[in-house]
């Protein structure tokens, strides 16, 4: 056996046969010290360093996981191999949305931005259309979400200062029109917070952009409808979209902040269109 196959292999697998990319596989002696950790890869396969001969007990958690614990009996080729094993959803926490599509409902949802002004205090703004769909997969790391803005809808309660954001020297609305974001994949983070690995389009730019996101809870809507609520944000700097107008006053203090903070609050309702009515 190769040295990359030593130590305590293991298949982490949901009841469903996906795989738990995120599982960390922690290895301690018969006094209960850690000797070995090691977190599975995209297919859900951990395999720690070679370890002496011995049993040892392995415990296998992820996030949103009841944890599992087994024997794994080391033998003189420095290996020991589990198998698959399986893990359950962690009892207690929140439910996660079911998989399948699940459509942005912009009229309880909002996309606020905030910056700087004089470095003194903040510029809030909102875009006032906008839509979308979360894909949830299974296992939740492979689900996927799109959404567009229409550009021109920004309002920040100020016509003329919303007439400049519109122009060339910020979003430039009349060549690009929608600004759109698409995230491929999700990590765990901590609790119900998660990463969106994504890339957003804004003007002729397109970059990766990570979500910060928080999984708030799903339930019933008085329509007969199932919803699910989220709350993401990140932070863009305007120099990555070409955005670099910046007015200097006399003092030195640039009129704009170049960094944009956005928090995005989205209800969403399962299924692949919103309700009529």
């Amino acid at each position: 056996m190769s040295a990359d196959h030593r130590g305590v292999r293991a298949r982490i697998r949901t009841r469903d046969g996906w795989a738990v990319p995120h599982a960390v596989v922690t290895v301690a002696d018969m006094t209960g010290q850690q000797v070995s950790r090691a977190q599975a890869d995209p297919e859900g396969v951990v395999c720690t360093g070679p370890l002496p001969t011995g049993r040892y007990t392995a415990i296998v958690t992820a996030i949103g996981y009841a944890p599992a614990a087994s024997t794994a009996k080391v033998g003189p080729a420095g290996a020991a191999e589990l198998g698959t094993v399986v893990l359950d959803r962690q009892t207690g926490a929140a439910e996660l949305p079911l998989p399948g599509p699940w459509t942005i409902d912009p009229a309880h949802s909002s996309i606020m931005v905030t910056v700087r002004h004089l470095g003194l205090s903040s510029i809030h703004g909102r875009f006032g259309e906008f839509g979308g769909r979360i894909d949830v997969a299974e296992p939740v790391e492979r689900s996927r979400v799109s959404a567009e803005i229409k550009a021109a809808t920004i309002d920040t309660a100020n016509a003329t200062r919303d007439g400049h954001l519109r122009g060339p020297d910020f979003l430039d609305v009349e060549r690009f029109p929608v600004i759109s974001y698409l995230g491929a994949r999700v990590v765990p983070a901590d609790g119900e917070r998660w990463t969106v690995h994504g890339a957003l389009s804004l003007k002729d730019v397109r970059r990766p952009v990570e979500l910060d996101l928080s999984y708030l809870g799903t339930g019933p809507d008085p329509w007969g409808g199932v919803r699910a609520a989220f709350r993401a944000t990140t932070e863009l700097r305007r120099e990555d979209f070409s955005m670099v107008y910046n007015q200097i006053l006399s003092a030195g203090i640039g009129a704009i902040g170049t960094t944009l903070r956005v928090a995005i609050d989205i209800q969403a309702v399962r299924g692949e269109r919103l309700p009529t009515g």
